[in-house]
């Protein structure tokens, strides 16, 4: 099951954002961090959904992070990170993190509107801005933060046979999340969270 350009643009502008997701809602009991999570303790922070459109169809552009980095490190991401205090807005730190990250410039990229806020269990209230992608970009990386960039069929996003659910121990409690396997890569945690999410607000399902 999957959405052309028209339909993502209709659903994005034209039905109810909600008040958001995130990590808690598949752990509506768990402390993470050894702490109980406020709207007050969010760090705000806005990431790029890069939509591109192939000939054989709508393709999620995604990152890969390093191993070094001391947050979420080797974990597979969409460009962004926390809000700056010069940022416009949501989608003003979008669009420069992916200049930063990945050198797609804000010129090539057609900003369509906002999923949900989701809330992490590492404490940030993040705000996925939607944007079609020019699909000749090209890539200047960031090798310090980004280890590799690449592209996933929107049709394997939404299709929800690939919306695993699973879970791990993380500091002695057992943690819910989604993971969606993808060739030999696994899109897990927030990522998955935001991409699971997408599906619902275009497809109109919970």
């Amino acid at each position: 099951m999957t959405a052309n350009r028209t339909r993502i643009i209709e659903r994005l502008q034209n039905s109810h954002a909600g008040e958001g997701r995130g990590d808690f809602d598949l752990n509506p009991d768990a402390w993470f961090n050894g702490r109980d999570l406020t709207e007050a303790d969010m760090k705000p922070a806005a990431v790029l959904v890069p939509l591109v459109e192939r000939a054989e169809g709508l393709m999620v552009l995604l990152t890969k992070r390093t191993d070094h980095l001391h947050d979420h490190a080797g974990q597979i991401s969409f460009p962004g990170g926390r809000v700056e205090d010069d940022d416009a807005d949501a989608t003003d730190t979008a669009l420069r993190e992916t200049e930063e990250e990945i050198g797609v410039p804000r010129d090539m990229i057609e900003i369509v509107g906002e999923l949900e806020p989701y809330r992490t269990g590492t404490g940030y209230r993040i705000s996925p801005v939607v944007g079609f992608v020019d699909p000749d970009y090209t890539l200047k990386i960031d090798e310090f933060e980004v280890a590799e960039v690449f592209e996933v069929p929107l049709e394997f996003v939404f299709d929800p046979a690939n919306h695993e659910r699973r879970s791990a121990i993380y500091q002695n409690v057992e943690r819910h999340f989604y993971v969606l396997p993808f060739e030999d890569r696994d899109i897990w945690g927030a990522t998955a969270g935001m991409l699971v999410g997408f599906y619902a607000r275009v497809m109109g399902v919970e």
